[in-house]
């Protein structure tokens, strides 16, 4: 009898190390780029606080310099927070800031099983590889009934800039190369959510508008953010200039304000789950649910304080 294949291992979209090399570079001067990550982390803490529960001991999993932890740092919500970054630079601004951080992957979690009681990530897993992978590595450190927040860059970010760059390379090279990373829709994200094991899933959206006076300001923040694309190796070709200045026309042509300003869309894609117990509530018959999934995420905090 032959033995079953071995699962196939995902593919290897992204250079890990060319990321944290880009974060190093970016570490120095996060902080005059990171409005999206500030305001992501923001919009995770007020979620954390919609829940009656109180914590003690939180991770916050790809921080870059501490967004989530640096906002509950002394306060009553979570009796304590570690930090990990791939980048060791993000990781030492993080430590100057007093926060406990220190260097872990997120696609390689090398904490113990149900270590934490909650678990926080904004706007880092969207460049692992195994996505479903790094989801279950955070269901296995949170113990049971343990929360997981997370925050990540969906499919609809950056939609002009893709429109822009296939449109010119397509004119002028006649065909096209991998620019921007892929990024995940919000059904992707509902399913994986469930194949990770989470109890009481819920996804939803929110897309953030952010105005420049051209689209190469747009280039410079996302250098400054360490998010521009980090392909593996083989698979990134070097953009001719002339696709560089025709995209700049096209995208002045097509996404400016009457201003002359132009626009970019971030379309940030926010999971909340918990890991499994047995005093949860279990799902409903489909068609039967007499409240929404949010209020049952609400009201399974409140219990489990109450316990």
């Amino acid at each position: 009898m032959t033995p079953p294949a071995a699962p196939k291992a995902p593919p290897r979209l992204f250079d890990r190390d060319l990321l944290v090399r880009r974060r190093d570079r970016a570490a120095p001067h996060f902080d005059e780029y990171s409005f999206l990550k500030d305001r992501v982390s923001s919009d995770l803490v007020d979620r954390l606080n919609d829940t009656a529960r109180t914590f003690r001991a939180g991770l916050e999993l790809g921080g870059h310099d501490g967004g989530v932890s640096e906002q509950l740092k002394g306060g009553a919500k979570v009796a304590a927070m570690t930090l990990t970054d791939p980048s060791p630079a993000m990781v030492a601004r993080a430590r100057e800031r007093g926060l406990d951080a220190v260097v872990a992957d997120e696609e390689k979690l090398g904490f113990d099983e149900a270590r934490f009681d909650l678990v926080v990530s904004a706007l880092s897993l969207h460049w692992v590889n195994d996505l479903p992978g790094a989801l279950i590595q955070v269901r296995r450190v949170l113990e049971p009934d343990g929360l997981f927040l997370g925050a990540l860059f969906g499919a609809g970010t950056l939609a002009e800039l893709r429109a822009c760059l296939i449109e010119a390379e397509t004119e002028i090279m006649g065909g096209l190369a991998p620019r921007l990373s892929p990024l995940p829709a919000l059904a992707d994200m509902a399913a994986l959510m469930q194949r990770a094991g989470f109890a009481l899933p819920v996804v939803d959206r929110e897309s953030v508008v952010v105005r420049y006076d051209s689209v190469f300001g747009l280039l410079a923040d996302l250098k400054g953010m360490g998010e521009r694309a980090a392909f593996a190796s083989g698979m990134a070709q070097p953009l001719p200039r002339r696709v560089l200045m025709r995209m700049a026309e096209l995208y002045a042509q097509n996404f400016s304000d009457p201003d002359g300003r132009v626009r970019a869309t971030f379309e940030i894609v926010y999971l909340s789950g918990w890991a499994p117990a047995p005093s949860q509530p279990k799902p409903l018959k489909p068609g039967s649910a007499k409240v929404s999934l949010a209020d049952a995420v609400r009201r399974q905090g409140e219990s489990s304080q109450d316990d």
